[in-house]
């Protein structure tokens, strides 16, 4: 749905026009995975995907929220009455970015909201992030808050990590709150400092697939935080602050220290390298040389699968395939455990790439996958 039709949809719920209709997108993530949390870097970039909000303010306590996505009706929900853990289900989000905002002191009264968002769910696109971000970044405006799109974004983690109670980084609000247009985002998650590095892939014959396995899954699981919970042991074990702070050359003595900790050594492994790959990624970018960076999303796969141990069959055959028919290169993009794999292939090559794809999925009895290109697009914005 556009803007205009999730405005007459708000009319039709509530009864009037909307103040407003605003727009957040998911995200891609080019390299960087599960750094986020460990102070280190992320390079993402929003899809033309996004998640749509019309809103108007309420003087009275009340949040009224209703969803195009949910076979729900409006849902009301009382300001004061707002606490973390009370809501399982997807009203959770929103409702955790109203909290979020209020227990920062913000004066938010209440707000009538209609979404609608075209962020796949589950598919490790951070459609969660979407649609916080595009509920704070509406009411910011409507009442009038000092806030920054970054502060923005600290705001929506905290209403994720707290109110949802999922354990996640600070990349994906990030993202949907600050990318722009023809470029991925450099994020240095310790400071939020940023920098845009255009990512035009089409002037140079090349393309970005996202293949969605249909795979679903969910950061607020057990496993993606016991790998949160493991790297900050990582961390403690080497005396440090965070595993960022581990410099590549010194990985190896640090990884010897730790001894018989396994585990913790997979861990660490894979969070030094994948830092080092986000900085060769951008180099390799600033340097007008996309294709290379392709052997450096493999790499990335590789110590997703072996070391942080987060794949599945179904995102390894995607970059299995993928190579074998000629892909400069390919990995798994998201938290995991299901979700997507990002492909960076020749342009020329998309059609029979695109059916490999499909009949290795066939053949091995798994649901068909969705595959469409990923375009580097606008960050939230308001539309009307």
């Amino acid at each position: 749905m556009g803007a205009q039709q999730v405005a007459e949809r708000f009319t039709e719920l509530y009864g009037a026009r909307p103040e407003g209709v605003w727009a957040a997108p998911g995200r891609v993530n080019l390299i960087g995975e599960h750094t986020d949390y460990n102070d280190g870097f992320v390079m993402p970039f929003a899809l033309p995907h996004q998640a749509l909000a019309a809103v108007s303010r309420r003087d009275d306590g009340l949040l009224r929220l209703h969803s195009a996505d949910m076979a729900t009706g409006v849902v009301q929900l009382r300001l004061d009455a707002l606490a973390p853990g009370t809501d399982p289900a997807w009203t959770a989000y929103p409702a955790g970015v109203v909290w979020a905002l209020r227990e920062a002191g913000h004066p938010v009264t209440g707000a009538d909201i209609h979404l609608s968002s075209t962020v796949p769910t589950g598919a490790g696109l951070s459609s969660s992030a979407a649609l916080e971000v595009v509920i704070a970044l509406a009411l910011r405006d409507l009442y009038g808050l000092d806030l920054a799109q970054w502060q923005l974004a600290r705001l929506c983690q905290r209403a994720e990590n707290v109110y949802v109670g999922a354990p996640t980084g600070i990349m994906d609000q990030t993202a949907a709150a600050c990318c722009e247009p023809g470029h991925a985002l450099f994020l240095d998650t310790r400071d939020l400092s940023q920098r845009q590095i255009p990512f035009d892939l089409a002037a140079e014959g090349l393309r970005l697939l996202v293949v969605d396995t249909q795979v679903k899954h969910a950061h607020s699981g057990g496993e993606y935080g016991k790998r949160r919970v493991g790297c900050e042991k990582g961390a403690a074990l080497l005396g440090v602050d965070a595993l960022r702070d581990i410099a590549r050359a010194d990985l190896d003595a640090a990884l010897a220290r730790l001894g018989e900790e396994e585990e913790i050594r997979r861990l660490v492994r894979h969070v030094v390298t994948e830092d080092e790959r986000v900085e060769r990624t951008v180099a390799l970018l600033r340097a007008g040389t996309p294709r290379a960076i392709g052997p450096v999303l493999t790499e990335g796969h590789a110590s997703l699968r072996d070391d942080f141990r987060i794949s599945c069959p179904e995102l390894d055959l995607v970059v299995d395939t993928a190579l074998a028919h000629g892909a400069l290169g390919a990995r798994m993009t998201g938290g995991g455990f299901g979700g997507s794999a990002i492909v960076l292939t020749d342009t020329a090559e998309v059609p029979a790439l695109t059916e490999s794809l499909e009949t290795a999925f066939i053949a091995a009895e798994f649901k068909a996958p969705r595959v469409f290109e990923a375009v580097p697009s606008a960050g939230a914005r308001r539309l009307v």
